[in-house]
């Protein structure tokens, strides 16, 4: 076995859980989790150079990040010219069966944009720069980004509960 093929798997059998929750948070789709998590191994293992599991983790994640913006956008512009090519399909109700909770469906709701902020900055705990860093943003869009998507949120689920003081 090569070096890449030991991290590959060692990275699936590690971490595979924790990167199908991460692409269900960014596209709310146990599917489409999935197949950003496969596409994004297929990406990073094609041309990928590293050979520690930690780092080829947080390379993943970025590319499972820039696919789900890219397939928002392509989603995006066919909705919008769609209309021009046939009558637009009537949409299936069943489609959106499987997700559970309020939160996951007032994350639905959010821009493209909004979501990854949210699930960065909010999911993987990372600083507003980090997220900026990420997402090639200014921290100030970045922070306006998260303020939208709290009023948003705080508009479906309610205002958050305070935090509770033990004693």
């Amino acid at each position: 076995m090569t070096s890449w093929e030991g991290v590959l798997t060692g990275l699936v059998q590690q971490r595979g859980t924790a990167l199908k929750r991460y692409g269900y948070l960014l596209c709310g789709d146990s599917s489409e989790a999935e197949d950003l998590v496969q596409e994004a191994l297929v990406r990073t293992f094609s041309s990928a150079r590293r050979t520690e599991v930690g780092q080829v983790e947080g390379y993943v994640r970025t590319v499972m990040l820039r696919l789900y913006l890219d397939r928002t956008r392509r989603r995006n512009l066919w909705r919008r010219i769609q209309p021009l090519a046939a009558p637009a399909p009537q949409p299936d109700q069943h489609a959106y069966a499987d997700l559970r909770g309020d939160l996951g469906r007032a994350l639905r709701e959010l821009s493209a944009r909004q979501r990854a902020c949210v699930v960065l900055h909010y999911y993987l705990d990372l600083s507003v720069q980090e997220c900026a860093d990420l997402l090639d943003l200014k921290p100030g869009a970045v922070k306006r980004y998260l303020y939208e998507a709290r009023s948003r949120l705080a508009e479906r689920l309610g205002p958050p509960e305070p935090a509770r003081e033990e004693h």
